[in-house]
């Protein structure tokens, strides 16, 4: 396991940002780099069996050494970063043994990752971290998850001796800007069931997502001298600041946590001519949800009214739903993880998660599909880090279920 630092810090390297605005798949041909590489390095492990398709999602196969019959088991992570910070030029930077103290990621811009502010790092006192140089982010999100199924596939390779069922590997486009499982070809996958490496903190273990949905409001003003302005003028900004204004503060992302759910501004601009902004709207419980999407047609509806006339255009589109009801019937891929984790020294925290995951829309799609920790923090930002021995629990983990499985009636 001592390498799974090395093949990490490889693959963040490559630059495989997605982006939001492209209408391909992938949404970006760099993603195509990365998955090249994965291709090339598990066929020089002596998986025959792999598939690069033509949208940039790279399946692969590992046959059962068993005699008797044991489920199909997936692993699956993304080969995209996030577009919310820059990734070009990632240099990783590997902290031995962790102080506990400070860790100046960047002097000549004053970056530090401090337990101060992220007092999560004292969890990791003593053990070696991933950092970045302060100038993007890491890419934990989620290629440690890569390396973690990437280090599981080397290890079952040079092991023979080690007894398994029928092993399915994914690697996907495009999750981080919410597409990652749209063109998932589940039936050829051939899995019963999966696991996404995609997530927080060791020992987490994910079977509850968001419901979310993306909310676009679009205005129409009209401009007049202001001197001469009374019932003529509608200020777009100023009717886009209302309906933001609406939303409370306590159901926004800095207020929330747990079950509670938001509304998260993306982005917001305008002047009194027109004016926009994009939302994200996410709840774990379903009736919540769909009140936070009324809460805001009703506004748009009702200022509408008020300045007489149909300024005001608000698209809201689901995004994905929460996982939970369809991992229930098969809640024994939950329980078989949280049992692997404990025999590797691990403390499951079984707990939702705040946000989505492949896992969501593949588990709909006809395969269940819960999150198991990749073990990265502070993701999407220049803050990241990913402690290394994290990343070995992770794929010990996945050893152990593929070993339960194989070993279990």
């Amino acid at each position: 396991m001592d390498k799974i630092a090395e093949r990490f810090i490889r693959y963040a390297k490559i630059d495989t940002q997605s982006n939001d605005k492209s209408t391909t798949c992938p949404s970006t041909n760099k993603q195509y780099n990365l998955a090249k590489v994965l291709k090339d390095e598990l066929e020089k492990m002596g998986v025959n069996k792999t598939e690069l398709d033509g949208n940039g999602y790279l399946y692969a196969a590992i046959p059962s050494n068993v005699s008797h019959k044991v489920p199909s088991i997936g692993f699956i992570s993304h080969l995209d970063t996030s577009p919310d910070m820059t990734a070009d030029n990632v240099k990783p930077i590997v902290v031995k043994k962790y102080s506990g103290k400070d860790i100046i990621l960047n002097l000549e811009k004053n970056i530090v990752l401090s337990p101060d502010e992220f007092p999560e790092l004292c969890r990791y006192k003593g053990q070696d971290l991933v950092v970045t140089d302060g100038n993007t982010l890491l890419g934990a999100d989620d290629k440690a998850g890569i390396a973690e199924i990437m280090q599981m596939a080397q290890f079952v390779m040079e092991n023979p001796e080690f007894k398994h069922g029928p092993i399915k590997i994914a690697f996907t486009p495009d999750e981080e800007i919410g597409r990652g499982a749209d063109l998932f070809n589940v039936k050829n996958f051939g899995a019963d069931f999966a696991y996404t490496l995609d997530g927080g903190g060791v020992g987490e273990l994910e079977f509850e997502n968001f419901n979310a949905a993306h909310a676009k409001i679009s205005i129409t003003g009209k401009n007049v001298h202001p001197g001469e302005a009374k019932n003529k003028m509608v200020n777009a900004i100023l009717i886009l600041n209302r309906i933001i204004g609406t939303i409370p503060m306590s159901e926004t992302p800095r207020y929330t946590e747990g079950y509670q759910g938001f509304y998260h501004v993306l982005h917001a601009s305008g002047n009194v001519e027109g004016a926009e902004a994009e939302l994200l709207i996410r709840d774990h419980d379903t009736d919540k949800f769909h009140e936070k999407k009324q809460r805001l047609q009703t506004v748009a509806d009702e200022l509408n009214h008020e300045y007489g006339g149909n300024y005001i255009t608000l698209e809201i589109k689901d995004q994905y739903f929460n996982m939970k009801k369809m991992v229930e019937p098969y809640y024994h891929i939950v329980e078989t993880a949280r049992r692997a984790m404990e025999l590797v020294g691990i403390e499951p925290i079984i707990k939702p998660i705040r946000g989505g995951t492949d896992g969501a829309k593949l588990s709909f799609m006809g395969l269940p599909t819960p999150n198991i920790f990749s073990g990265g923090h502070n993701f999407h930002s220049r803050y990241e880090f990913v402690p290394v021995q994290s990343m070995e629990k992770a794929t010990e983990t996945i050893i152990k279920i593929l070993e339960l499985y194989a070993t279990t009636e």
